[in-house]
């Protein structure tokens, strides 16, 4: 058996050990805010706390009833698909209409290991989609614990 000298500043916390948990986008390859329709992407913050990751995104003028979130596997996808449609009435013309389209996905990887995918819980309000995904209790860091010299 081969011990190794522990540095704290090397490993701090467990969810250094899941580098890639939510630090990328698993489908932005590089393309900043745009997807791949060249559209805007939404901006999203995420929160760890000692018992969730809270994941905040912007998305003003929006519904509810605009997002798609499911979860394949361990990969939590969030996505929107809105188009605007104006119809005019008959004997109305117009010299330019732009057409309003809007859609995103993002994904984000969500190992079993760390998180409760049973109690995942989302909700929009005020232009912001939250989706709070608790951790298990196995994940969650534990207070440091003496152990007695025998």
């Amino acid at each position: 058996m081969t011990l190794t000298k522990w540095n704290s500043s090397l490993l701090p916390t467990l969810p250094r050990l899941f580098d890639d948990f939510f630090t990328r986008d698993l489908m932005d390859w590089n393309n900043g805010h745009f997807s791949s329709t060249n559209t805007t992407l939404p901006s999203v913050n995420i929160k760890e706390t000692h018992d969730s990751f809270l994941v905040e995104m912007a998305a003003p003028g929006m519904t509810k009833k605009d997002f798609r979130i499911e979860l394949d596997n361990e990969i939590l996808k969030i996505s929107s698909e809105k188009q605007s449609e104006h119809n005019l009435a008959e004997g109305e013309r117009y010299t330019r209409r732009e057409f309003s389209y809007q859609s995103f996905e993002r994904s984000f990887h969500l190992p079993k290991s760390v998180v409760d995918v049973g109690k995942i819980k989302a909700k929009y309000e005020d232009g912001l989609l939250r989706i709070a995904i608790p951790k298990r209790e196995e994940a969650k860091a534990q207070p440091p614990r003496q152990i007695a010299i025998g």
